[in-house]
């Protein structure tokens, strides 16, 4: 059971009654990503799902071509400082363990992982392929992270014989763009054997109420084109995510489901129908989603774009992407710039969704604007480091006005 001080405390940043909180998580409308060994440490909980501001997630993680632990750990400090609400690690090179155990033990707001990766790794570099790992090297991997004190855990319990069948049905544009349900996917044809993850859905319930994780059921079919969006084998998946997140509410266990992906505009606001319909309304979690291909370098606009929908839909957490998606491992002012895009995404969406208290936000800033206030602006800006730095590249730091107008201003000469 989540302790009283930290329902408490996320009542306060939320601004809503602790009755509302608890009835909401016991429905698991909403939930609280927070592993038990960290109660009572000094950990910034948040809360995800129904009536609540949408929050936002900073994936980080070293791969096989670039493993810096130390750089890892600046990029969470980053992600922190530029409001991210949670973080992932997903890291596939180096240390990936003590990658892990250091981000946790750096990190003041939760962590996330994709178990599967530690285990794939694993096997690779002991037998030469990931489809050598077995099922009993996914369970440690998920007891493993566990025990370090990972607060939710993407599982991709969707990836099974039937949804794979399906795939090569559908003769997708790109058939996996998910790393874990790629890893799954191949692992299943080469074994012709049952998804692990899928097949022993009870164990993995069983690690995660020990330690009070949440598990995020993840997208594996999600699709990586906008020509893919909201097919079959999407679908499918999602159906049977909702039926596992039935599962994990009658067991005890905290569930978010994961979407899309890439996702043109006119079909985002039913994909968010869709999940809640089918998912009876369980918090949704979406990468982006990005509106368009055709933009590598600004995909943190792309993403944004879409999130900002999605999360007015109905989304109620939005994972980051930054400039270098698609082209390689973010470095520290992607990472920021991603977070700020989110986080832009998610306010934009949650004064449409009429979110307590977002509106007041800009109602503060507009104020602020208007008397031509200009340290109170920046104190309110969402990047209030961005805002400094182009004020004074306008030379413009010491006084009333700003290079577009000058002493044109419209607001001053309103004021006669």
């Amino acid at each position: 059971m989540i302790p009283a001080d930290i329902i408490s405390q996320i009542a306060k940043d939320e601004s809503v009654g602790q009755a509302y909180l608890l009835k909401h998580i016991a429905s698991g409308e909403i939930v609280v990503p927070l592993n038990n060994a960290k109660y009572g440490k000094n950990i910034k909980a948040c809360a995800i799902g129904s009536g609540l501001r949408t929050k936002v997630n900073a994936n980080l993680g070293t791969s096989s071509g670039h493993s810096s632990i130390n750089d890892e750990i600046e990029k969470l400090r980053v992600a922190v400082e530029a409001g991210a609400d949670t973080v992932m690690d997903l890291s596939t090179g180096g240390d990936i363990a003590r990658t892990r155990q250091e981000i946790v033990e750096n990190s003041i707001v939760p962590v996330g992982t994709v178990p599967i990766y530690e285990a794939a790794v694993a096997a690779y570099k002991k037998h030469g392929a990931v489809t050598k790992m077995t099922g009993d090297d996914i369970f440690k991997a998920l007891i493993n992270q566990a025990k370090d004190g990972v607060d939710f855990f993407t599982v991709h319990c969707g990836i099974t014989k039937e949804s794979l069948e399906r795939l090569i049905k559908q003769d997708r544009l790109i058939d996996i763009v998910s790393r874990g349900g790629a890893f799954l996917a191949e692992w299943i044809k080469k074994n012709k054997k049952e998804n692990p993850l899928y097949e022993d859905f009870d164990e993995v319930l069983n690690i995660a109420k020990k330690y009070d994780i949440t598990l995020s059921l993840g997208d594996g079919m999600r699709p990586g084109t906008i020509v893919d969006a909201t097919d079959r084998p999407q679908v499918q998946e999602l159906i049977l995510l909702g039926e596992l997140a039935m599962r994990a509410y009658e067991a005890g266990v905290q569930v978010i489901i994961e979407g899309p992906g890439h996702v043109p505009l006119n079909q985002i606001e039913t994909n968010m129908i869709l999940q809640k319909r089918l998912c009876n309304n369980r918090p949704f979690y979406v990468l982006g989603p990005l509106v368009t291909d055709v933009a590598p370098g600004y995909d943190h606009i792309t993403s944004a774009i879409g999130g900002a929908i999605a999360a007015a839909s109905g989304a109620d957490f939005l994972c980051y992407v930054t400039p270098s998606e698609h082209l390689g491992l973010p470095n520290l002012e992607d990472v920021y710039d991603g977070v700020i895009a989110s986080r832009i995404a998610a306010h934009a969406a949650d004064i449409a969704k009429g979110v307590k208290g977002a509106v007041d936000w800009d109602r503060k800033i507009s104020e602020a604007r208007k008397k031509r206030d200009w340290a109170l602006q920046e104190k309110l800006s969402i990047a209030p480091k961005r805002f400094a730095k182009i004020r004074k590249k306008t030379n413009q730091a010491a006084k009333d006005n700003c290079t577009m107008c000058g002493e044109f201003c419209s607001m001053k000469v309103a004021e006669g």
